[in-house]
């Protein structure tokens, strides 16, 4: 047992000052106070949380798990994610997925990858396909991989306006979505599409097609990279204003920067000043993959590799440097890549709930606390 004494909750609503207990891997009670319990043989663990803030786990919506890139050749392909790293960064949740290679990178080693993560304390889901369509799978369909399959819970990262991607039209992307809706549907989860925006003109008109002339609804995309460029950024706004969910990566490099990359926290304040809907804005890591530079003919120049801290502190950033509200900053690491994956059982703080909490420190914002599954993973 846990006993988390007198934090402010965050959940990611305000709910006061609270002792949380924690029993197993859920939360067991939350109430103003509570004692030690006395359980014959059962050890409890105190944490003071005067001065922290409470808040859940954070969900990371797109990680290379098992490693990306590959786009310059064998020499730049990245290692996998250490759990360590991720439970450092307050990260309790993953979802991995393939990118650009789907040859020498598999579904049956991102499935691996995924339990040997759960393994060590980091709860990881997946997703089939990759950058391509008709898309690649483990078991030789879209949807027998999400009925099959308990930790694929999803389609993508499927790439539009991408030199890298199979240049789909709204036929290929409709059937796709629909097979993954269709096998979500059956296996009770979401069956969410991850789509990766590249620099293209009109990145989302595939989408629109796809809405426009198919029954698939627009909450069941999550378009990621939407800060990639402003134009790629204001048609991501039109996106969300009309009730489609947006997500921003957090990696950057200073030459993504300097091409007209928006900085996630910023463009989360700037996409909320814009009308989109808090409950659907959501920011990711793309943790492991390769950030590559492209010259004038496409040809890739030089690569760095996406941070999962930076996750954390995009969030810092939104909040200390860009005046975001702390509880829809919170929001968009926690309850709405939740929501819009399926994920039920986490990115809130309530009896039942997943026991994946982060203490953090009221005034900076620093993490100071991970505790995942029930069990204390990382303190500062």
């Amino acid at each position: 047992m846990i006993l988390i004494k007198q934090a402010r909750v965050l959940d990611p609503e305000d709910r006061g000052v609270l002792d949380v207990l924690v029993a197993g891997k859920r939360v067991f009670a939350m109430a103003p106070a509570i004692p030690p319990p006395q359980v014959p043989g059962v050890e409890v663990d105190v944490l003071d949380g005067s001065g922290c803030f409470l808040i859940p786990g954070l969900v990371d919506g797109l990680v290379h798990i098992s490693g990306g890139g590959g786009e310059g050749g064998f020499a730049g392909r990245t290692l996998p994610l250490p759990a360590a790293e991720a439970l450092a960064a307050g990260v309790t949740t993953v979802i991995g997925c393939l990118g650009t290679d789907a040859i020498t990178r598999t579904h049956s080693d991102l499935l691996a990858t995924a339990r040997a993560l759960e393994a060590q304390g980091v709860s990881a889901l997946c997703l089939t396909g990759s950058y391509a369509l008709p898309p690649p799978t483990l078991t030789g369909s879209v949807e027998r991989d999400l009925v099959l399959i308990p930790e694929m819970i999803g389609l993508g990262e499927v790439a539009l306006a991408d030199h890298r991607g199979s240049q789909p039209g709204w036929r290929e992307l409709a059937a796709a979505a629909a097979e993954s809706r269709r096998g979500g549907m059956l296996a009770g989860k979401r069956g969410t599409v991850l789509l990766h925006l590249g620099d293209g003109r009109d990145p989302l008109a595939l989408v629109e097609a796809v809405i426009e002339k198919s029954e698939i609804p627009r909450n069941q995309f999550l378009p990621t990279h939407c800060n990639r460029s402003p134009h790629t950024f204001e048609a991501a706004c039109i996106y969300g204003r009309a009730g489609g969910n947006l997500d921003f990566t957090t990696s950057t490099t200073k030459a993504f920067i300097d091409a007209g990359e928006i900085p996630a926290g910023q463009a989360l304040a700037r996409a909320l000043a814009a009308g989109v809907a808090p409950e659907r804005l959501t920011l990711s890591s793309d943790a492991q993959a390769s950030l590559p530079a492209f010259g004038k003919d496409q040809e890739m120049t030089d690569f760095q590799v996406a941070d999962i801290a930076s996750l954390w502190q995009a969030v810092r950033s939104a909040v200390l440097k860009h005046d975001v509200p702390l509880k829809a900053a919170i929001a968009a690491v926690t309850r709405n890549p939740a929501r819009i994956f399926g994920l039920n059982d986490r990115g809130q703080i309530g009896v039942h709930q997943r026991a994946d909490l982060l203490l953090v420190e009221q005034e900076t914002l620093e993490l100071s606390v991970t505790i995942s599954g029930g069990r204390v993973r990382w303190q500062h």
